[in-house]
């Protein structure tokens, strides 16, 4: 089963075989949004910080903890990496209520636990590699998420149709997804920014009509757009 849930400014798809562990996800993403919304309240800098922090007023919760680590890991600022967290937390959540079967897609940026084969679609907008997807065996997590600045909202200083990053947590591949969108005029710097990140799996670059990619992804195969699968507010 499947469900849109909002949340203020996040907007998730939740994908589980059991209406229980999809509660058990909009839960996780309540409790970790408010603590989020309590340590900006305090750090009003955090929210548009283009670079990694190391100083703030109070202890940080554990969301904050991750966007810290993964923006230091990706030479970016923590906000980067706000929408790869949510949706790790709700996975997790799942995961440990049970769940052999989750995904939480937090607009293109992508937490999964899967015991069965699924497709990610890859949306590169008006590019020619817009019917392009990932196919991902069975595994116990992984994250897939993208930045473009072509395509949505996301903060990008490149001009990639879709920058993509696949790591062990969608925490750390949506920090990386900026920092390769951030250089994506130049594919081998892109890729150079992010190669020696502990937990990069590989990444893929789509500008225009090219297609680059680098390190070990899921097989690309081809995928019939649909519009309606798009998470979006």
């Amino acid at each position: 089963m499947k469900e849109k849930f909002q949340l203020k400014q996040t907007v998730v798809t939740i994908v589980a075989d059991a209406r229980v562990h999809i509660e058990n996800a909009k839960e996780a993403i309540r409790t970790h949004r408010r603590e989020l919304e309590r340590f900006i309240a305090l750090n009003p800098f955090f929210r548009f910080a283009l670079e990694p922090l190391d100083e703030y007023v109070g202890v940080p919760p554990e969301i904050v903890r991750r966007m810290l680590m993964a923006s230091s890991a990706a030479n970016v600022g923590p906000m980067a990496a706000v929408a790869g967290v949510i949706a790790d937390l709700a996975v997790e959540a799942m995961v440990d209520e049970g769940a052999s079967y989750a995904i939480v897609d937090n607009g293109g940026d992508i937490a999964l636990s899967t015991d069965r084969e699924i497709t990610v679609g890859i949306y590169a907008g008006e590019s020619a590699f817009k019917d392009v997807a990932f196919k991902i065996r069975p595994t116990p997590f992984l994250g897939v998420c993208t930045s473009s600045a072509t395509v949505g909202p996301s903060i990008s200083f490149g001009t990639a149709d879709v920058a993509c990053v696949v790591a062990e947590k969608a925490c750390l591949a949506d920090a990386a997804a900026s920092a390769l969108g951030n250089l994506s005029t130049d594919p081998e710097a892109a890729f150079g920014a992010i190669k020696d990140i502990n937990g990069i799996l590989g990444a893929l670059l789509i500008v225009q009509n090219n297609l680059a990619t680098w390190g070990t992804l899921p097989t690309l195969v081809h995928a019939s757009f649909d519009g309606a699968c798009i998470t979006h507010a």
